[in-house]
């Protein structure tokens, strides 16, 4: 996998999987019935999933970096996170601007990422349906458009939580029963200071878990006044421990549920652009 998808994938399916709507109002209730609430992992699981389901739009800078610790590398990205949700329609915006490489001064770097309905994507010779990632390379000029998910099935809830699911858990939604078959789940200590203000959630992949070959760890950090994850930090199983990479999403100065302009979520090919290239998803082979 390529390292423009390696960071679309991670930065895309923590965001889908934290904030798509996935229709099972019913989860909640689920979730309290199946695990007692005595249970404090269990608590602030459950109060996260109430908090997502009632979000309706988010906006805060955000920060990817991407560190090689065997290459003794890094790379830090900074931008802004759009996100909006209505008449059971979403849509994700991600604008980098910046990249720092090491110790190199940072610089301009542009790059545009977009998620939703396929329907929204006019081109001439295509039909998008379904779920798809648009990425714009500024530097090369260069569009391609990833289909995430099929179109759904009207009868069935909203199968992008089972596509995210398949690369990372979805902390929030994921029933706490299912997490905990993949995960050794803890709760972390915060010291004294700035980090009071969070809640630490620490996942260790188990050995049998369908995340084994990708992830070592998962650690959420948890905004308490917002009750939103703030950091994502994962270590990946590759290269080998200790030196596997890391991946960390941070998103700051948020904004909840407020107005955002809708051109924020509309896709227009730049000047100098050619025309996207189209990569539906592969087709199971019966």
């Amino acid at each position: 996998m390529n390292k423009i998808m390696v960071k679309a994938t991670f930065i895309v399916l923590w965001v889908t999987s934290i904030n798509w709507p996935c229709g099972c109002t019913e989860a909640p209730k689920k979730q309290q019935q199946e695990n007692p609430t005595d249970d404090p992992v269990n608590v602030v699981l459950e109060n996260l999933n109430k908090t997502t389901s009632g979000l309706k739009t988010y906006q805060s800078q955000i920060e990817y970096k991407y560190v090689q610790p065997l290459l003794e590398s890094e790379a830090l990205h900074k931008g802004v996170f759009y996100y909006t949700r209505s008449n059971g329609q979403s849509a994700i915006s991600i604008n980098f601007n910046t990249l720092k490489q090491d110790d190199e001064k940072e610089q301009k770097y542009i790059e545009h990422y977009i998620v939703l309905d396929g329907d929204r994507l006019a081109l001439a010779d295509h039909e998008l349906k379904g779920i798809w990632l648009a990425h714009l390379d500024y530097q090369i000029k260069e569009a391609k458009y990833y289909q995430l998910a099929e179109p759904n099935d009207p009868n069935k809830s909203t199968d992008v939580f089972e596509l995210a699911s398949k690369k990372l858990p979805m902390l929030g939604f994921s029933k706490i029963e299912d997490l905990k078959k993949q995960f050794d789940v803890q709760l972390v200590e915060q010291k004294k200071g700035d980090s009071e203000d969070f809640i630490q959630v620490h996942l260790k992949v188990k050995p049998n878990s369908i995340y084994k070959d990708d992830y070592i760890s998962i650690d959420f950090w948890i905004d308490k006044k917002l009750n939103l994850p703030a950091k994502i930090v994962a270590v990946k199983s590759e290269p080998e421990p200790p030196y596997g990479d890391i991946e960390e999403i941070k998103f700051l100065k948020p904004k909840v549920n407020q107005n955002i302009d809708d051109k924020v979520f509309e896709l227009k090919m730049p000047k100098g652009f050619g025309e996207p290239e189209v990569l539906p998803l592969e087709k199971k082979k019966h």
